[in-house]
């Protein structure tokens, strides 16, 4: 993959990761996606985003299987790309708990290794 398209893919990366912490500020609980329509929203908004990431990763993977692991093994980039097909393929079957923990947990750690990745091209 060239450089161009790698550093357009990693940058998309960090803007989602960006767009969802701005969308996941005022909630606190899972219960919050669920209270009303702007919590539902949100849901819906940050769920495609982090769909939106898996498939970036996808296409990174696929073309160059070597770079993600320069920061993380493949088990790692494994389930975000499988949570990729989830929400692809499963919709219906993602809860805003899921939404809730991937956020809460999972997406800093992302981000600074999207970071990371980017520094090495």
């Amino acid at each position: 993959m060239d450089k161009a398209n790698l550093l357009e893919l990693l940058n998309f990366i960090l803007e989602s990761i960006s767009l969802i912490k701005d969308r996941f500020d005022s909630i606190n609980d899972s219960d919050d996606f669920l209270k009303n329509k702007d919590g539902l929203m949100k849901l819906d908004a940050i769920s495609m985003r982090l769909q939106s990431i898996g498939e970036a990763l996808k296409n990174i993977d696929k073309r160059d299987r070597e770079f993600l692991l320069k920061v993380a093994d493949k088990n790692y980039w494994s389930k975000i790309i499988k949570t990729r097909e989830i929400l692809t393929h499963h919709y219906i079957d993602i809860d805003a708990e899921t939404i809730f923990m991937i956020c809460d947990e999972k997406l800093t750690e992302l981000e600074k290794n999207i970071l990371i990745l980017k520094s090495k091209i």
